[in-house]
């Protein structure tokens, strides 16, 4: 059974004091993933290990841990190559590329080379459609490949080279990606400087560049503000439009005498005076949604507003039909769609039945094969 490093059960309580303390089964994914950096798979060791740290049953973890497929669940190489062979990285010509990389490494998908180097798969998408076909080596993209550059890229790996990808940092093992994706920085020393965005990225900023287009106000030299900086400005912009919100006008007498609902000795409050009625004012229903006046409507009760409440507007049925044009409208169907007879389908003849009936009481006096060869005979009329 393995036994994890300290380093990595003091990243598992890091990564765990990430999230409140009635929400840590939350940390399950970037757990998964570190223990995926310290074994190159999420083996059974790793699931007790999650399921340790978390309170929670090795089934619980089993279910995630095999319902994503970025979690390994048997050794894998050091460099993952995924090549999409899904509908436009295919058409573009993505499976030739995965067959040439199966037959020279002599593996199929989600298999490994006998140097455990490379592992082989092909991705239903890797969402560079812009790129196709594409391929990744541990998650970073190569785009535009051909089977001729994937073998470049696969030979070199295999010779212990790092070949840049496209776009992104430099490229790294499984393991190290893992510790990236559990949420902790590339440590590498000037690796995330490297690269850049691809061309199809660039497409739209320099379009909008040629038609002057620019978001209003926005300055790309403004620095991204802490949490505490962002909080503080919120509370300060929500404090602004507080104070700059109206006073409540006064309403009547009422304000003025301290007292509400009255407004003065022996006066009614003013709710009183226009309805003789101190309840709260309900809404009338045109003031209201139509889904809310559809939903009080199919289920009325006490609050719903009656249908001649003020600013009420009755519905009105559209003008009926004429007597004589509804006649002719029933006339008109009742002659298209004549009833069937009495207990039988419509359209069977009754002269066709009766003479099968009596053919049969015919038979019924000879003997069994002479009945059996009437009755057939019948039938068969």
């Amino acid at each position: 059974m393995t036994t994890f490093s300290d380093e990595t059960r003091a990243r598992a309580r890091e990564i765990i004091a990430r999230y409140p303390a009635d929400r840590s089964r939350s940390a399950l994914l970037p757990l998964l993933h570190l223990v995926q950096s310290e074994e190159g798979y999420v083996s059974p060791a790793g699931v007790e290990f999650c399921a340790e740290v978390l309170g929670l049953n090795k089934a619980q973890v089993g279910a995630v841990a095999t319902f994503y497929t970025m979690y390994k669940r048997r050794p894998t190489g050091e460099f993952l190559v995924s090549v999409c062979t899904n509908t436009m990285c295919n058409v573009l010509g993505g499976q030739e590329v995965y067959d040439t990389l199966a037959e020279h490494l002599g593996v199929g998908h989600d298999e490994t080379t006998a140097d455990g180097k490379i592992t082989l798969e092909h991705a239903e998408c890797l969402a560079a459609c812009d790129y196709g076909p594409v391929m990744t080596v541990n998650y970073d993209f190569f785009d535009n490949v051909d089977p001729q550059s994937a073998l470049g890229v696969v030979e070199e790996l295999k010779a212990g080279g790092r070949p840049m990808p496209t776009r992104g940092a430099r490229l790294c093992t499984l393991k190290e990606m893992a510790v990236q994706l559990a949420g902790f920085a590339d440590e590498r020393e000037g690796a995330v400087a490297d690269g850049g965005p691809g061309e199809p990225t660039l497409r739209g900023l320099r379009l909008a560049e040629q038609h002057g287009i620019a978001v209003p106000g926005f300055d790309p030299n403004t620095p991204i503000r802490s949490k505490a900086e962002a909080d503080k400005a919120a509370a300060e912009a929500k404090a602004k439009a507080e104070a700059a919100k109206p006073a409540p006008a006064p309403t009547g007498s009422a304000v003025a005498s301290g007292t509400p609902g009255n407004a003065g000795v022996g006066e009614p409050a003013p709710a009183e005076r226009a309805t003789g009625s101190t309840a709260p004012d309900v809404k009338s229903p045109d003031a209201k949604s139509p889904e809310i006046r559809a939903a009080e409507t199919r289920q009325p009760d006490a609050r719903t507003a009656v249908a001649d409440a003020p600013g009420t507007k009755v519905p009105t049925d559209p003008t009926a039909p004429a007597p004589r044009d509804a006649r002719e409208a029933q006339a008109a169907g009742t002659a298209a769609n004549a009833p069937a007879g009495d207990g039988k389908p419509a359209g069977d003849e009754a002269g066709a039945q009766q003479r099968n009936l009596k053919e049969a009481e015919a038979g019924a006096g000879s003997n069994g094969a002479g009945s059996a060869v009437a009755s057939e005979t019948g039938v068969q009329k």
